[in-house]
């Protein structure tokens, strides 16, 4: 019994920390310039440079992959 609680707790751990790496939403604004997406929400998201901005244009939904520490955006996904 002691197992079962131990596993799902480690579960319900993992999958709180994938929820907190990942955002999505629908595009509000993107400035390809500067490589900020703003999103209909209101939050804007940085994009680096070294991470492939695909074409997106306002009314699509995205989702906005960050590093482990929740820091920097690591992909834009379609």
């Amino acid at each position: 019994m002691k197992t079962i609680i131990l596993a799902a707790s480690a579960l319900s751990i993992m999958t709180g920390a994938a929820f907190a790496s990942t955002a999505s939403g629908v595009v509000g604004n993107i400035n390809a310039d500067t490589r900020v997406i703003t999103l209909e929400s209101g939050k804007s998201y940085t994009v680096p440079r070294d991470v492939a901005l695909p074409v997106i244009q306002a009314g699509e939904t995205v989702s906005i992959h960050f590093n482990d520490e929740g820091d920097k955006v690591r992909a834009v996904l379609r």
